[in-house]
């Protein structure tokens, strides 16, 4: 009995000891970073959960005076006399004074300001959001936005002769853009700007580019009414580009 006592100490060496340590420090070391890992993961959430909080609420609370004067976009209108032409350029002159009549200017967290030009609904994703849009368009206030709303990328004002370019991110679940990658050609995008005005755009092309490629923005839309649509691919390794013409 003695001499199975003496045999088992004698294993215990300082050696194994020391690693019997390490392991304990291995151990805990591992379940420390874990929890935290978790807790960036629940805050993140929370953010996000939050953020999209804020976006409907400035949904909510938009100043959007209803259209009742645009006429269908498939209906053909002919110019006859100068007179009516002066009468189109009134139109359009009331339209975008109700517009900036109903423009106003909010501040971010991070003290960037904006305002909300349109509403994007796209039906067949259930996507419905307000598109933001900042005063200096820099890079860091463009990402302070994105953490709201879809955002104003580059091009004409909503529901203009041009190429209207909206980027929205990725979280890839419901949220935001995360679900405009799985659009189709056909499918309807609503674009709804501040003088009430609804375009329907049907989507026409998707593809992918490069993060440095921004050739999607060109505003060479042969008088057309388009949007694009920009997001990221679920790796985040390229972006998405979805293409949409007015109806």
């Amino acid at each position: 009995m003695n001499q199975i006592l003496v045999t088992k100490k004698l294993y215990i060496t300082p050696e194994l000891k020391r690693k019997k340590k390490i392991y304990k420090f291995d151990f805990f070391l591992s379940v420390f970073l874990v929890c935290i890992l978790i807790s960036f993961c629940i805050y993140a959430e929370y953010a996000r959960n939050r953020d999209e909080q804020v976006s409907q609420e400035i949904l909510a609370n938009m100043n959007i005076t209803e259209d009742t004067t645009v006429a269908d976009s498939n209906v053909l209108i002919a110019v006859l006399d100068d007179a009516e032409q002066t009468e189109e350029l009134n139109s359009n002159t009331e339209a975008e004074e109700i517009k900036n009549a109903n423009k106003t200017v909010q501040t971010t967290q991070s003290g960037y300001r904006y305002s909300t030009i349109a509403t994007i609904n796209i039906p067949k994703i259930s996507v419905e959001y307000p598109i933001l849009d900042g005063e200096t368009d820099s890079v860091e206030e463009t990402e302070a936005l994105l953490k709201i709303s879809p955002t104003k990328f580059w091009g004409p004002e909503p529901n203009e002769v041009g190429n209207f370019c909206i980027v929205g991110h990725n979280y890839r679940n419901s949220r935001f853009f995360s679900k405009v990658p799985t659009l189709e050609n056909g499918d309807i995008i609503k674009i709804t700007d501040l003088a009430g005005q609804t375009i329907n755009y049907r989507v026409y092309n998707k593809y992918e580019v490069d993060p440095t490629d921004v050739s999607c923005t060109s505003q060479l839309t042969n008088g057309n009414k388009e949007i694009t649509l920009i997001t990221c691919t679920n790796d985040s390794q390229h972006r998405v580009i979805v293409k949409a013409r007015e109806v």
